[in-house]
């Protein structure tokens, strides 16, 4: 089977440029015997930044650059000369890139929006030369300044689509069939569990030439939120969806538990996702008559909108997206939206199942050494002898 190009997790290492150190020169020509200290500073190192791109929607261009650095600083030069300044490494991303500590799990940084820049690495500052360190009692200093260390570090970057609707269900409860039905997307649709491997996004047509994004992800069972079936991989891929649409077959023997088997999941994921608005779709209701969906009705529960659909036959389709149009736009979800954003806390990554994630993802792990921003010293008192750099 041909491998996949949707990439929404990579592991890379990144390393920032370290600063260039400052020049000890004494200046010597013709006719000026004593010149004084002439040393130039050394340039500042680059640094690594994380850019939010929307050319991007998976993150497959970093599958194989695995890593990352950015140019040191140059050296100072006689004759007050500034070393060359080393080019910053910009790390281009999708919009809903989320970075982590590879070593620890810790959340590092999130990149939500196109041309958002995010200092992931700080490159090195540059030394001073000895002409910095001039002074009336000491006219000739014969010692200048390193450059700052670089700082690496191994890190974890997870992509987490942005939609506005998103789909969740038990497998088969004919999620792809109803995004192929309601966009132009064409994702795998067959008659077994598990057919949806990876996340798809379409664009719903709404009337006056509006429209929404919808994202169907692979079907939920119940322990997804512990790593049963396709388990944490792409529960986070709804995290950020405005609205969840949950769909549920109408033959099933007890729609209300279903729904409540994959409330309960998000719930173990993330209690926050159940403050989203949620809408509940009866789904294959070309298998049952009038009188059963009046029946049924009546056993569903009352806290959220309910739609019969039947994504073969079109049935309540119209329905559906007047209905998920309303809940978009209403008040207390844009309310929702605005609160969610400013509030958004992001949790560490759970290091005991990066071995798994790792297997899973086909990645060998490196054993790559890295340094924490507060493991770099302060260089800016240190000094050095540098008496074979005059010139």
């Amino acid at each position: 089977m041909a491998e996949s190009n949707f990439v929404d997790y990579v592991k890379i290492y990144c390393r920032s440029g370290k600063g260039g150190r400052g020049s000890m020169h004494l200046r010597h020509v013709k006719y000026q015997p004593n010149g004084g200290p002439d040393g130039g500073d050394g340039g500042h190192g680059g640094s690594v930044y994380l850019r939010g791109n929307h050319n991007y929607w998976t993150l497959l261009h970093l599958k194989y650059q695995r890593h990352v650095a950015a140019e040191h600083g140059g050296n100072g030069g006689r004759e007050k000369c500034h070393g060359t300044d080393g080019k910053n490494f910009y790390i281009d991303v999708p919009c809903g890139t989320v970075a982590y500590n590879a070593e620890t799990g810790k959340f590092v940084c999130d990149v939500a929006y196109d041309g958002q820049e995010v200092l992931l690495l700080k490159g090195g500052r540059g030394g001073l030369g000895n002409f910095q360190f001039r002074t009336s009692t000491n006219q000739a200093p014969r010692f200048a300044q390193p450059g700052e260390p670089i700082q690496e570090m191994n890190i974890i970057l997870e992509l987490k689509l942005l939609a506005d609707v998103g789909l969740v269900g038990l497998p088969n409860a004919g999620k792809s069939t109803l995004l192929s039905s309601l966009s132009s997307a064409r994702p795998k649709i067959a008659n077994y569990p598990f057919t949806t491997l990876e996340p798809s996004l379409g664009i719903v047509a709404y009337h006056d030439n509006k429209s929404f994004v919808m994202a169907d992800i692979p079907g939920i069972i119940e322990g997804a939120s512990e790593g049963k079936g396709l388990g944490l991989r792409f529960l986070r891929h709804i995290e950020r969806n405005s609205l969840f649409l949950f769909m549920v077959p109408g033959d099933s023997d007890d729609i209300e538990h279903e729904y409540e088997v994959l409330l309960n999941e998000l719930k173990k994921f993330n209690p926050d996702m159940l403050d989203k608005h949620r809408v509940l779709a009866v789904t294959k209701c070309d298998l049952l008559d009038q009188e059963l969906i009046e029946m049924l009705k009546e056993s569903l529960p009352d806290s959220l909108p309910v739609v019969f659909i039947s994504s073969i036959t079109g049935f309540g389709l119209n329905e559906l997206k007047d209905v998920l149009w309303s809940e978009l736009n209403s008040e207390s979800n844009k309310l929702q939206e605005i609160v969610s954003e400013d509030t958004l806390v992001h949790r560490d990554k759970d290091m005991s199942a990066f071995a798994d994630e790792i297997l899973a993802e086909g990645v060998d792990e490196e054993d790559v050494e890295f340094v924490d921003d507060d493991d770099v010293e302060d260089l800016d008192d240190f000094a050095y002898d540098e008496d074979k750099d005059a010139e």
